[in-house]
């Protein structure tokens, strides 16, 4: 069977497993498209896009445009005669334009199980509510966010200990196998266009900073989740002795516990148990503002903690100030 023809868009590594994936498997890569580079890290230099690093490896024709909008470069993508465009957090709109350019059109590979969590931050919103399961959507894009017909699903459980980082490593792996399977699918005329439910459409906002702050009001059930999902990102932090802390790693107490909601209520070889809402969050890794993260034990030989200190707000200390 012959190789389809494809333009590749996608920026981070999420993008970059698969279009690993499409090389694999032999499909004619015409072009790969990815955000210019941008500076990142503590230094901000200038680095390329996971994706960029793929292209260049592999020596794939590339193209870092600021936006699609242009007419000169739509009319280079029509001039290349595309079958299909594969499209994976690409962070760039794609204006009606583009999306009817390759012969089946733009097929977007999601993290999630579509109409769930449409968006830019569907791996972390799905950890913090608390969901059971998401997976991979394969699917046809059209001029709405997320809204186009679904092609192809893949479910994939949400386990106990998933950090945002562990299950966006998973989701990587089987977005690339799931787009791969679609393209195989697509030669044998086999994929089915099904349109999604909007009765059950949920939205997953781009993460701002602040949601990473603890509120203890909520519940521990919340707040561990609140944790891993956003491991490695940002790092859900709170304030002790007036300085910020990030809190990398916990468990809901399962026994009874009594205090107020931020109250340190044991200190032991086990962690930090904090009162929450309703609950309790024993804190199993820590981290003080420019140092390491580090284990309990290790954190309390350097930092003394003593039972009825408190955990606080950004809030409370704004508010004790003035």
């Amino acid at each position: 069977m012959s190789k389809l023809r494809i333009i590749f868009a996608g920026t981070p590594v999420f993008a970059a497993v698969a279009l690993e994936a499409l090389i694999k498997a032999q499909h004619d890569i015409a072009l790969v498209m990815t955000q210019p580079d941008r500076p990142a890290g503590r230094g901000m230099k200038t680095v390329a896009s996971a994706v960029k690093q793929v292209a260049q490896h592999h020596g794939l024709p590339l193209l870092q445009p600021e936006t699609l909008k242009n007419a000169e470069l739509q009319a280079q993508l029509q001039a290349l005669k595309a079958d299909v465009m594969i499209v994976a957090a690409y962070g760039l709109l794609l204006p009606e334009a583009v999306l009817n350019i390759p012969l089946y059109g733009c097929l977007n590979i999601h993290a999630s199980l579509l109409p769930r969590w449409r968006g830019a931050a569907p791996i972390q919103r799905a950890i913090m509510a608390g969901d059971p399961e998401t997976g991979i959507t394969i699917m046809q894009m059209d001029a709405g966010l997320d809204t186009g017909a679904i092609l192809l699903r893949h479910a994939l459980a949400i386990a106990p200990d998933d950090t945002m980082q562990s299950l966006h490593d998973k989701l990587s792996v089987l977005g690339a196998q799931s787009v791969v399977e679609a393209l195989t699918r697509l030669q044998h005329q086999e994929l089915v266009a099904t349109r999604q439910d909007e009765a059950q459409a949920s939205y997953a906002a781009k993460i701002k900073k602040n949601e990473a702050e603890i509120n203890w009001q909520q519940s521990a059930e919340q707040l561990e989740r609140l944790v891993r999902a956003f491991d490695p990102n940002i790092g859900a932090y709170t304030f002790f002795h007036q300085k910020m802390v990030k809190i990398w790693r916990a468990e809901v107490v399962m026994s009874e516990i009594s205090g107020n909601p931020g109250e340190i209520v044991a200190v032991d070889r086990e962690g930090i148990t904090v009162a929450c809402g309703s609950g309790g969050l024993r804190i199993k890794m820590m981290q003080k503002a420019g140092g390491r993260k580090l284990p309990m034990n290790d954190f309390l030989a350097g930092n003394p903690v003593q039972p009825g200190e408190c955990f606080s707000t950004l809030s409370h200390l704004v508010s004790v100030h003035d």
